[in-house]
């Protein structure tokens, strides 16, 4: 089987959520980043973990554990800036792996765990022989949803108001994962490929923590759920 590269890329200065990497979460001593990377040494389908990061206090906790799959990597400053281009970074990734895939992941998700990483690894390569070239984790939607104009734009029926069950779909990307071969990141300069399979998730283990309400409602939800992570 092909080799899985887990890409957890960090940064120095958070501008809506102060020292969210690692200050304490739920109990746990260097918060999100150690909890994620407690919970990526469980995985079975994770082949190496890339740390990259600027933040001296994120590559010290790294040090401290010890597992042959670990690579700590200290990225360039201007790959570390709130204004870096997406597309640099994504062409950062396969100079420092030589897996053949590469999973994106981040320590703002703290619900997803090792199940959902190694669930969705084994997708994608089952997915690859139904031509799919990589994955995505998503939320579903399914509720009335408008555009600029008042209008919804997932209504389907001849109903003015139909049953939200019978809403078509949408799906919001929810940054858990994004898994494509690095020949995608080399080729395409991208970490999604043309034709990606959607992982569709539920809201607890999706859910992102991108502002301080929601650091505050992870730490309630991780305390709630912490004996089935």
């Amino acid at each position: 089987m092909e080799s899985m590269a887990f890409f957890l890329p960090t940064r120095k200065g958070s501008e809506r959520v102060k020292n969210k990497n690692t200050r304490p979460f739920a109990g746990i001593e260097g918060g999100l980043f150690v909890n994620k990377l407690s919970q990526l040494l469980k995985t079975k389908n994770i082949d190496e973990i890339l740390i990259s990061s600027n933040d001296e206090i994120c590559l010290e906790y790294a040090s401290r554990f010890e597992d042959s799959r670990l690579k700590i990597i200290e990225r360039p400053v201007e790959l570390c800036r709130s204004d870096t281009n997406l597309q640099d970074l994504i062409a950062y990734v396969p100079t420092i792996t030589d897996c053949e895939n590469i999973l994106w992941g981040h320590v703002t998700t703290p619900l997803t765990t090792h199940r959902e990483y190694d669930e969705a690894v084994a997708r994608y390569y089952e997915a690859q022989k139904n031509g799919y070239d990589s994955l995505i984790g998503v939320t579903e939607l399914k509720n009335f949803l408008l555009n600029g104009e008042g209008r919804l734009v997932n209504n389907t029926t001849e109903l003015q108001w139909p049953r939200t069950q019978d809403l078509e779909p949408l799906y919001e990307i929810n940054h858990t994962m994004f898994i494509a071969g690095r020949d995608c990141y080399i080729n395409q300069k991208n970490r999604v490929g043309k034709s990606p399979m959607l992982y569709v998730m539920d809201k607890i283990h999706s859910f992102d923590v991108d502002w301080e309400e929601d650091f505050l409602i992870a730490e309630t939800m991780f305390k709630q759920f912490a004996d089935k992570l």
